[in-house]
Parts: structure tokens; sequence; C-alpha cells
């Protein structure tokens, strides 16, 4: 994860977001849970906490 400034941590955060993201099925498969038709409170958090690790 970037270290220079908000701007660069910001940046790279939404990108590791959005691409979580789109992976999300592959992460629900992988674990043997359902993706949820619709997007919940619990998907939006395991998002967040993913996009903090996720490159």
């Amino acid at each position: 994860m970037p270290t220079g400034g908000d701007d660069a941590w910001r940046d790279h955060f939404l990108e590791a977001l959005a691409a979580w993201i789109d992976d999300a099925a592959g992460w629900y498969r992988n674990t043997g849970h359902d993706l949820p038709d619709n997007a919940d409170w619990a998907f939006f958090a395991r998002a967040l906490s993913a996009a903090t690790v996720y490159e």
C-alpha cells in the first residue's frame, strides 16, 4: 500500500476495493459461500476489509 500521501493511499484503496468487488464471486466460491443477490452491509464490510490488503 502506498505510503506517500493521502491521495496515493486513497487511489490505491479505491482501486483495490473495485478489484475485490469485481472478483467477489471468486472469493465467495472459494470460501464455500453463496454470492448475495443484493449487496448488503456484510458484503460491503467484507469489501472494505479486503481492500486494505488486496492488490
